[in-house]
């Protein structure tokens, strides 16, 4: 017997959209990132004010830098937890209460040890990445949650585009400028998330909090266990850790040796965001389909040593801006990189990999501005002129070496694995 409908059968209701706001977590995160753009350029030369020779700045600059690295790495696990547990409205608007007051602590300060407390309140409360990804991922729908991540990331690149260059031109103007515009930025952003911006974290959803999830060295052990990829971890902290010292040292260096001030590191911070933005949004694809990832990883790599070296001889400004542009490969480094040990990684454990990578770059803002801060320092008295002031750039260069070598020695063997497999 068939049984035949006179109208089709309904179908299943759409679940509505979670309730919440994209709009303004593209905003928070942009306005994140310009406000921590804004105070590169500047902060190093802040810090001259307070202390005496140039030796004492550097250091002084370097202890500042890894201690707002040391309460990120501590705090952000810790925040997101927290968001977690009683939402992610309070926790956003904690962290951009923090960074205002962080910009204001540093606008205001009359000592080196004021500038420190704004480091501290900025690192406990920098938090606003991590919670802005729950954030987006709490209102997606399954189908576009993807495509909220990456309006987040284009976010994220924007503000740290932007940053640099309008920190320069402010910081060219009066140097404590930059920290009130950025305090305000906050301020402005705190004001609309209060009044406007609904909870995304319903009760049901929500989590207790528990302390094992808080421990921020337990993701980077766990990942010092995976022997199958530990060649590629290995890599990945040589160049991530390289790319730490260089952002640390930049702008001191430049302003020692060639009198740079705010705006021409800000112009020369913005080709660098530029330049990384064509490649990774633009060319990445076609790289990868040209090269392949592993060649487009190596080639990046050593176009990266190369440019560290050419950092460390410049004996002109202008060369600067030249190398920025001629390292274009570098850029797509990363990107290939994190694609490799990813494909190594089971699809289940995709998020925990990329939690426990972000680990290794919070251990490289802590330790790596420290250390290269203090060879800036022990060079900073030496002639414009002389090479030894490039050590950091040299030191950059090795370690990008050594990263090269050892993703050889790991493809070469994977190979021989494989090969042994083959034919058993």
């Amino acid at each position: 017997m068939t049984i035949t409908h006179d109208a089709p059968l309904p179908s299943a209701p759409t679940p509505p959209a979670p309730a919440g706001n994209l709009n303004f977590i593209l905003v928070c995160v942009f306005i994140d990132m310009l406000g921590i753009g804004l105070v590169v350029p500047v902060l190093p030369i802040l810090v001259g004010e307070f202390v005496h020779g140039r030796a004492g700045q550097a250091w002084w600059y370097g202890a500042l830098s890894s201690t707002f690295g040391l309460m990120q790495f501590i705090f952000m696990p810790m925040l997101g937890a927290l968001s977690d547990r009683i939402g992610r409205r309070p926790v956003l608007l904690y962290s951009m209460s923090g960074m205002c007051l962080n910009f204001l602590a540093t606008a205001w300060a009359p000592n080196l040890a004021c500038l420190f407390i704004g480091r501290v309140v900025g690192g406990m409360s920098s938090a606003s990445m991590s919670v802005a990804s729950a954030y987006a991922s709490d209102i997606s729908t399954p189908d576009n949650r993807a495509k909220s991540f990456g309006k987040v990331g284009a976010a994220f690149g924007l503000g740290f585009i932007c940053g640099p260059m309008l920190g320069g031109l402010l910081g060219s103007v009066n140097l404590h400028l930059p920290f009130y515009v950025a305090a305000a930025l906050s301020a402005g952003n705190f004001i609309y998330g209060y009044l406007v911006v609904p909870e995304s974290l319903p009760q049901a959803r929500r989590q207790s909090f528990k302390l094992a999830k808080v421990n921020p060295l337990a993701a980077i052990v766990k990942l010092a266990r995976r022997t199958d990829i530990r060649g590629l971890i290995i890599v990945y902290s040589l160049v991530t850790f390289a790319q730490m010292m260089l952002h640390s040292t930049w702008v001191l260096y430049t302003h020692f040796r060639f009198g740079w001030s705010p705006r021409e590191n800000g112009i020369a911070l913005f080709c660098v965001g530029l330049a990384a933005a064509v490649v990774q949004a633009g060319l990445l694809g076609v790289l990868i389909r040209r090269l392949g990832e592993v060649r487009l990883m190596l080639l990046g790599l050593g176009s990266g040593c190369i440019t560290y070296m050419l950092y460390g001889l410049a004996t002109e400004g202008w060369m600067m801006y030249v190398f920025i542009l001629c390292n274009l490969l570098a850029f797509a480094a990363g990107p290939a990189l994190q694609g490799i040990i990813s494909k190594a990684t089971p699809a289940q454990e995709q998020g925990e990999l990329m939690g426990s990578l972000q680990s290794i770059s919070s251990l490289g803002i802590i330790v790596m501005p420290l250390l290269g801060n203090t060879i800036v320092a022990k060079v900073s008295d030496l002639p414009a002129r002389d090479w030894r002031i490039g050590t950091t750039f040299f030191a950059c260069a090795a370690m990008q070496a050594l990263a090269i070598l050892v993703a050889r020695r790991y493809f070469h063997l994977t190979r021989l694995r494989q090969q042994a497999q083959m034919q058993a």
